[in-house]
């Protein structure tokens, strides 16, 4: 097999470094690759989104960096340091809500902090910080069956954003939502990353999606996953209607479009 391309993006102190990472699956008496060799460097305070078909691998390579998927070849390091497993310093936000059904708005925000060396009352102040960062403070003490798909993926960000992580890794989050609310919560997670500055690694299906929230699209190529290009999006912040509309986001992305969609055959193993 060809090597893969390296698309690390030079920087001094990358946020998270993928190092020649690899994941494979037994199948039967196959084995099946769904990650092969990828290396890619995100730097502090970076929006990178991945985008690409079907079994590319987007959700193994958030996995992997979120500590819920382990390697087996290559690494993955945050800060540093080698991802071992789950830890605060990563914020995961998937499309489901996973809200806790009989815990507020609050309830559901406090919750993550309850596990860090906190009082009642600062835990209360992060809490109302975060929902109140989403929009949703009048909202606080209402129970998950009262709010809109929305609101309730807004909460899942509050909740995230509540235990100060440095880096937020977001599984096609907008995913079940409907186009008006899809295009508003992406202005929402702009204006707060606008503000906060995390480091963001956002998975998503749709090509639109990915061009207008990212300063880079990775773009996968499925079997084996794989990163085939890494295009960079030179909009500028913060990101308006006018932009989406423009003929620089409308060359944006037919270029990623036809990058996810109109791609080389997977290069084969030798013989």
């Amino acid at each position: 097999m060809n090597a893969p391309v390296n698309t690390a993006k030079p920087t001094a102190t990358p946020r998270i470094s993928f190092q020649e990472a690899s994941r494979t699956y037994p199948l039967g008496r196959e084995t099946l690759t769904a990650l092969d060799r990828v290396s890619l460097d995100i730097a502090d305070r970076e929006f990178v989104t991945v985008v690409g078909p079907s079994g590319c691998g987007k959700s193994t390579l958030l996995g992997m960096a979120a500590g819920l998927v382990e390697p087996t070849g290559g690494r993955v390091l945050v800060d540093g340091e080698p991802v071992t497993g789950p830890g605060p310093d990563r914020g995961v936000i998937f499309q489901q809500y996973a809200l806790f059904p009989w815990l507020t708005v609050r309830g559901n925000v406090e919750f993550g902090l309850r596990l860090q060396p906190l009082g009642a009352r600062e835990r209360r102040e992060r809490a109302e910080r975060a929902i109140a960062l989403v929009g949703l403070a009048e909202f606080a003490d209402a129970l998950p069956r009262t709010l809109s798909g929305g609101m309730k993926q807004r909460c899942a960000i509050a909740r995230a954003y509540a235990v100060d992580p440095r880096v937020l890794l977001m599984d096609e989050p907008f995913g079940a939502l409907d186009a008006l609310t899809r295009v508003q919560l992406q202005d929402q997670l702009l204006d707060t990353w606008g503000r906060l500055r995390r480091t963001v690694l956002f998975v998503t299906h749709d090509v639109d999606e990915a061009v207008y929230l990212g300063s880079r699209v990775v773009v996968m190529a499925a079997r084996p996953g794989r990163v085939h290009r890494v295009i960079d999006v030179d909009l500028p912040y913060p990101r308006t209607e006018e932009a989406r509309l423009s003929p620089e986001f409308a060359a944006l992305r037919n270029e990623v479009w036809h990058a996810v969609y109109h791609q080389p055959p997977a290069p084969r193993a030798p013989a």
